[in-house]
């Protein structure tokens, strides 16, 4: 899959650096902290992704001033200047009505954006984000320490103090993984723009504007986020007029392809977005695994989570990851999808009943 890079011009004269890829109804992707458009590409980060938000929409992607394609140079820092920003490539790439899609930082932008324009979002869906930034929400000796190793972590061939960031969005990622993450981050901008653009995250704060949000919109946090933790997740969601929460088990601030709670976030991201699962083989009991179609039995007798983990001798956690893991295979998610996953045991069990 191709894309295009065009580029546009924000409110004060910074050029801004998008691209397009995909088809289908567009969904536009807020700019987060430290990307490149030509070497996302690349990454065994950020191709999933990449991939997955294109499979069924048109994507529309743009790096963040001082960074990647666009201009070097960042001016004024703020999220006025951000929301700007976004309204800047919308408006270039000719987009009326769309789905907004804001990860880590750029959440605070999607909603304070949402807010401003109810009449162009449909749709907002948020992953690993918060409503305030790490100052506001007392991280700020985290920050600062985190800040003090961008300068030295920023010199190439040295990668010790990168490792930081790496193993904070990356806990459970590959060697290959933080290695190229902590490649990217030298890549996409200097340290004195590293330095400036996480400092001015770190004091936003959309606490007021998030109810002002009208679009349908979904929310998705890791459990054991170690960038942004869960209760900021909560927060968010409860700030947004009837926004769902979905909580996925993982560790890791970015997602990666093989871990149980990618497959999941997609199923739910599909049915949220009202693209739905494409036509695919019809799922076998092979298909599972020993332990999931034993908690995917007890789900169909009418077991409560709590239950299944005292029958099976397991966390509720576990049970929780072993039934993500069902739903991604079953095609099916949101509040229907215990009842649906059921009626599919009940399918799946017939062929081996009749056979004994």
């Amino acid at each position: 899959m191709k894309q295009e890079v065009r580029f546009c011009t924000s409110a004060d004269g910074t050029r801004l650096a998008y691209a397009i890829h995909g088809a289908g109804p567009p969904l536009v992707r807020v700019a987060t902290w430290l990307t490149h458009l030509e070497y996302d590409w690349e990454s065994p980060i950020w191709r999933h992704w990449l991939g997955t938000l294109a499979d069924r929409h048109t994507l529309i992607r743009y790096d963040e001033r001082g960074c990647g394609l666009s201009a070097s140079e960042i001016g004024d820092v703020s999220l006025e200047t951000w929301i700007a920003d976004l309204e800047a490539v919308v408006d270039a790439a000719g987009l009326e009505r769309f789905a907004l899609f804001g990860a880590s930082q750029a959440a605070a932008i999607a909603v304070a954006y949402a807010a401003a324009h109810p009449d162009r979002v449909t749709e907002l869906v948020l992953h690993g984000g918060f409503a305030r930034g790490r100052r506001l929400r007392d991280q700020t000796e985290e920050e600062c320490a985190m800040v003090a190793a961008i300068p030295a972590g920023w010199r190439k061939g040295d990668p010790t103090f990168r490792r930081l960031f790496s193993m904070l969005f990356l806990p459970d990622g590959t060697p290959e993984q933080m290695a190229w993450y902590e490649d990217l981050l030298v890549r996409s901008t200097t340290a004195e723009t590293a330095v400036r653009l996480f400092e001015a995250r770190g004091l936003l704060d959309v606490r007021e504007l998030a109810p002002q949000v009208r679009a349908r919109t979904l929310v998705v946090h890791s459990r054991d986020d170690r960038v942004v933790p869960v209760e900021e997740g909560r927060l968010l969601a409860s700030l947004i007029p009837d926004a769902r929460l979905i909580l996925l088990e993982s560790p890791n601030h970015i997602l990666l392809s093989d871990e149980p709670a990618w497959e999941y976030f997609v199923s739910e991201l599909h049915a949220f977005l009202g693209t739905g699962p494409v036509a695919s083989a019809p799922v076998e009991p092979s298909d599972f695994s020993a332990r999931e179609l034993e908690v995917l039995e007890l789900v169909a007798s009418g077991l409560a989570n709590e239950e299944i983990g005292e029958r099976l001798s397991i966390s509720v956690r576990t049970v929780e990851r072993h039934l993500s893991n069902v739903y991604a295979k079953l095609g099916v998610s949101g509040k229907a999808g215990r009842a649906a996953a059921a009626v599919r045991y009940a399918q799946l069990s017939q062929p081996r009943a009749s056979a004994r």
